[in-house]
Order: structure tokens, then C-alpha cells, then sequence
């Protein structure tokens, strides 16, 4: 039995993450990546891939290496017959901030400076009160498993997750999906004609893909498609 559960996330908080770097303006795309949004529903158990027991306890708080795990961390969810989409907006805003910090070398390394050069950034950020929405398939239900509030991004920002249960059916043959996917996990199992890429890391997504396979379609969202053989593949 397939469950697709049809995800909103309404921001509390601005949202920030560097989707692209224009000199020291760093730019925050309405997009969500699917694998920022397994960790931020907390279905990802890193806890339990973690080789020595001091970075199973770091995990709960922080990454002490910046050494993406996505591999060891989402193929468990293959297995678990759990697929997360990336996240597109519905409505939403951008706010530009402006952070400043001091020269500290003589603070990290000891250094002796007679100078106190500032510097500077811009982020554009997402505002509060914008909405996402993204899908989950799953081969059981989870939705009570699913927290109502949950944090994304560089800091954290709070989100309230609403979930609505969807009816789908199955069909094959070409289609068009305007929804954004993750291409290594979608051309795997389906063809894909046409897209749009949306640049990000740490895989850059796709839209308005053209693609031939098996697809869903859903009473509650006329005209929508998703494609119904998703899951976490790995170059």
C-alpha cells in the first residue's frame, strides 16, 4: 500500500542557506532540497551510522567534519519504502539582511594586528509567513511519526508542518511534472526528455521535466503528476 502524504510548511522564521554566492551577496532560492528536509523531519537516523561513539554523541548537536553522509544516511529510507520530494513555494517573499564582522586573527590565531578591518555580506532570505509544499510516498504510514514543528537552514529557522493525506492513481506514459525533482533519483528508473534546472547544492534539481514512465495523478490537485519510481540514488 502507498500512502502520499501532501506536505505544507508555512516559515515562522526568515529562512536562510546560500543557494548561490554573488560576490557578498548570497542568495537563498524558494526551493528546498529533499535531503535538507529528511534531516529537518527528523527521519534520518545518523545517530545510528555513526562509527565511534564520540561522533554518535556529536551528531545530536553538530557535524564535527564537513563530510556529507548522504549515502549511508538515505539509502536506510529505500529500505524503508520512504521517498521525501524537494520542496517548491506556493507564496513567498524575500527580505535582504546585512551582517558585518571584525577582523579576528588576533583572537583565533594569536596574531598581533594594529588593524580592525570590517567585513561585510548581504543575505536575501526568505521571509516569515511564506509557504512550501512537498510531497512524501511511503509505504507505510507515518504520519504520526512526523513532528508538527520542525527547523531549516543556516539558522535554524522554525516551520510548521500541515499534512494532508492524498488519494493517487497510477499511470504510465509521458507526462509533464512541474513539481521540482531530484534528477539522480528520478532518471534511474524514468526517461527524461526536457527540464529546467534549478542550481543548488549539493545536487542541483529539476522542473518542468518531460518524462516517460509511471506516474501519479491526484483528485485533490487537478492537472498535478509526480512520478511514482523515486528514490535516493547516489553518483
Amino acid at each position: 500500500m502507498t500512502i502520499i502524504y501532501r506536505c505544507q510548511l508555512e516559515l515562522h522564521d526568515s529562512i536562510y542557506f546560500a543557494t548561490r554566492e554573488i560576490g557578498r551577496l548570497y542568495e537563498t532560492e524558494p526551493v528546498i532540497h529533499n535531503y535538507a528536509l529528511c534531516y529537518a523531519l527528523g527521519l534520518v537516523d545518523s545517530e545510528k551510522y555513526a562509527t565511534t561513539v564520540a561522533e554518535e554523541d556529536s551528531y545530536r548537536y553538530f557535524c564535527p567534519e564537513q563530510i556529507p553522509k548522504y549515502k549511508e544516511h538515505l539509502t536506510a529510507l529505500n529500505q524503508q519504502g520512504i521517498y521525501v520530494t524537494p520542496a517548491s513555494s506556493i507564496s513567498h517573499s524575500s527580505v535582504l539582511q546585512t551582517w558585518k564582522y571584525a577582523n579576528n586573527n588576533y583572537h583565533v590565531e594569536m596574531e598581533k594586528t594594529q588593524k580592525n578591518i570590517p567585513g561585510f555580506g548581504r543575505t536575501k532570505e526568505i521571509a516569515p509567513e511564506s509557504i512550501f509544499e512537498f510531497f512524501i510516498i511511503s509505504q507505510k504510514d507515518i504520519k504520526q511519526i512526523l513532528p508538527h514543528w520542525i527547523r531549516l537552514g543556516k539558522w535554524m529557522s522554525k516551520a510548521e508542518l500541515i499534512i494532508e493525506e492524498l488519494k493517487a492513481k497510477t499511470t504510465e506514459g509521458v507526462f509533464l511534472c512541474s513539481h521540482p525533482l531530484n534528477p539522480l533519483d528520478v532518471m534511474f528508473t524514468n526517461q527524461v526528455f526536457s527540464y529546467d534546472v534549478v542550481n543548488m547544492p549539493p545536487v542541483s534539481l529539476i522542473q518542468n521535466a518531460q518524462i516517460s514512465g509511471r506516474y501519479y495523478t491526484f483528485g485533490e490537485i487537478k492537472g498535478f503528476k509526480l512520478p511514482a519510481t523515486m528514490e535516493y540514488r547516489f553518483s
